[in-house]
């Protein structure tokens, strides 16, 4: 009887210390999770991105959580509430939509760099695509969804400023980001397509730029960011907004191809 019991006495004590290690370690969870913030972004901006992340995990001594992917796509995510601290967007519509909503810090929004469009073909292309007007001999087109995609909403005032989008429309290869358009011309799966000029550098030699869009054909490609309203870190989401709109930020977007707000 008297084993039983101390039997029983240890099992209690096992098991007293295995819920103390799970309330530590759930504990401890939380401790990093408060120490981390995540930034949804443009996929387009994912180098300079990663790179400002990297000096902003240096200096705070804080983790950045990315969340690439199309400007609209996440603009839904943060609308269904997924969780996000600061949204850098390709285009200004979908930061707009956000605000009307309520769901950004208005006075924490700054635009931080411009881009362009840019027409591409296949490296060894002979397709003779040699400008926008050269389109409608093209069999495939890739562009970014207009519905989700900036790059799509621009490429589509461009060709319809240009009276081409029409006859072009049953051309079109519709990607889900300015990243898949990219990968569509650089395997030669499409004859042609339509990116930022920051991407380009992406595919290194597998795709020429052949014609940029004049400014005046579109909006003007503009990227906002702002802290989202309901983060819970507010304070570190506007540092690392601060540094992608200080000098150093500024410098790695430059390096990385995209021009200041203030002109190309």
């Amino acid at each position: 009887m008297i084993n039983l019991m101390r039997l029983l006495c240890v099992l209690l004590v096992l098991v007293s210390l295995g819920c103390r290690n799970d309330t530590a370690d759930q504990s401890q969870d939380r401790g990093q999770g408060a120490n981390e913030i995540t930034v949804s972004a443009a996929v387009s901006l994912r180098d300079a991105f990663q790179e400002i992340g990297r000096l902003y995990e240096t200096r705070a001594k804080r983790k950045v959580v990315f969340n690439f992917g199309a400007s609209g796509a996440l603009q839904k995510q943060i609308e269904a509430g997924a969780p996000a601290d600061v949204f850098a967007s390709a285009g200004a519509r979908q930061m707009d939509e956000l605000a009307a909503r309520n769901l950004i810090e208005i006075s924490s929004r700054r635009d931080f760099a411009r881009n362009a469009l840019v027409l591409i073909v296949p490296r060894d292309s002979q397709s003779g695509i040699t400008a926008f007007a050269k389109l409608p001999e093209a069999e495939r087109i890739a562009i970014g969804n207009p519905r989700t995609v900036p790059a799509g909403q621009y490429t589509e005032q461009l060709l319809k400023n240009t009276n081409l989008w029409s006859q072009l429309e049953v051309k079109f290869i519709l990607a889900e980001d300015v990243r898949q358009v990219l990968d569509y011309v650089a395997r030669g799966e499409t004859d042609a397509g339509i990116v930022y000029q920051t991407d380009v550098r992406v595919a290194g030699e597998r795709v020429r730029v052949v014609a940029t869009a004049e400014e005046n054909s579109h909006d003007p490609i503009l990227y906002p960011i702002a802290v989202i309203k309901e983060s819970s870190q507010k304070s570190a989401a506007q540092e690392f907004v601060n540094l992608v709109t200080s000098a150093e930020g500024q410098s790695i977007l430059a390096r990385q191809g995209f021009a200041g707000v203030g002109g190309r």
